[in-house]
């Protein structure tokens, strides 16, 4: 039981912040004998506070984005959906293949997004087009398959947004971050939902992951939102290595 707490306060405090939180409560039911499945979906629920409080800690971050978190989340929404429903009639592996490819591919993105900008912002100077608030439909679209895999698994789920808003948005990677959380919080809570109705969860990990995880994702907005961005990029990028380490070697 400690030991489930104690993560759960490490995975809410990673998740708000960078994201991959998964990557160290996962392990840890499993430790305790859970099933796969089982330790999946008590993760997810057991996650939401988390989701929420680094999304409140970051609130400052979300001013001015209400419309495009608003659209943003549909696809969240019907993207965490279908991931819930593939955990559920896939087998176990199916992802095991082209999720570390997602990631590394994601950490390059996160690691040059200084450079990505600069190359975008002269291609629109060269054509006369300015930058959509929203991201166009190209950021709808990957952000809603990202939500598949968050709604399957959620390991390294907040890096891929990081690394499609960085590439498609002209904003701060602290406000990218503040619509992570409302994302990632969006998919934990409706792929729940749907585990509550179609299979088991273990109560008492829930319950530890919950008070945990809504512990660490305050304590750890409030501190991520102090990191300069060459900080945060580079914690995001350290965080996602270690992930991507880990994926291949299950």
């Amino acid at each position: 039981m400690a030991a489930v707490f104690t993560a759960g306060v490490g995975a809410g405090a990673i998740n708000s912040v960078v994201g991959s939180g998964t990557l160290i409560t996962f392990p840890v039911l499993l430790a305790t004998g859970l099933p796969p499945v089982t330790a999946t979906v008590s993760n997810a629920l057991g996650l939401i506070p988390g989701s929420i409080s680094g999304a409140i800690g970051y609130r400052e971050e979300l001013r001015g984005q209400g419309r495009r978190v608003l659209k943003l989340g549909s696809g969240a929404l019907l993207g965490g959906l279908a991931g819930a429903t593939l955990l559920l009639t896939l087998p176990a592996d199916a992802f095991e293949t082209i999720v570390p490819v997602l990631v590394g591919l994601a950490l390059l993105l996160v690691a040059f997004q200084p450079q990505i900008g600069r190359l975008v912002q002269r291609r629109r100077a060269r054509t006369g087009t300015s930058p959509r608030r929203d991201g166009g439909p190209l950021l709808f679209t990957g952000l809603t398959l990202a939500s598949v895999y968050g709604g399957y698994f959620t390991a390294a789920q907040g890096i891929i947004y990081l690394s499609l808003m960085g590439m498609l948005l002209d904003e701060p990677l602290q406000r990218l971050n503040a619509t992570k959380n409302v994302l990632a919080a969006v998919v934990n809570t409706v792929a729940a939902l749907f585990f509550l109705f179609a299979a088991d969860f273990e109560w008492t990990a829930v319950g530890l992951l919950a008070v945990g995880s809504g512990l660490g994702g305050y304590v750890g907005a409030k501190v991520g939102r102090r990191f300069r961005p060459a900080v945060l990029r580079a914690l995001v990028v350290t965080v996602g290595t270690v992930a991507l380490v880990q994926l291949l070697l299950r």
